[in-house]
Parts: structure tokens; sequence; C-alpha cells
């Protein structure tokens, strides 16, 4: 193969995975703060359900 047209292929496959790394990294930031956000809420809302729920009586 002719070196400058192994290099175009290069280039032009570089770009390639450049362009997928970058959507792949968009999708996932902006996927992950929703998920652990979401999770977060549900977490907080389950310690103050506990915390303002009556104490149990102990078994003894």
């Amino acid at each position: 193969m002719h070196p400058e047209t192994h290099l175009a292929l290069h280039h032009t496959r570089a770009a390639e995975l450049r362009a997928e790394a970058t959507g792949y990294r968009l999708a996932a930031v902006a996927k992950r703060p929703r998920d652990l956000r979401t999770r977060l809420g549900w977490t907080l809302v389950e310690v103050g359900l506990r915390l303002a729920a009556a104490p149990r009586p102990a078994i003894a």
C-alpha cells in the first residue's frame, strides 16, 4: 500500500474513533448523573421516612 494512502486511511479511522468515543462519553455523562441523582433522592426519602417514623419498642 502506498504510504500516503495508508496515512490517509489512518487519519480517517482515527477521526471515526474520536467521534465514536465522544458520542459514548456524551451519552455516559448524560445518563450517569440522572441515575445517581435518582438513587440518591430515593435513598434520602427512605432515610427521612425512617427518621420520621415512630420508634418501635424493643423486643427483649
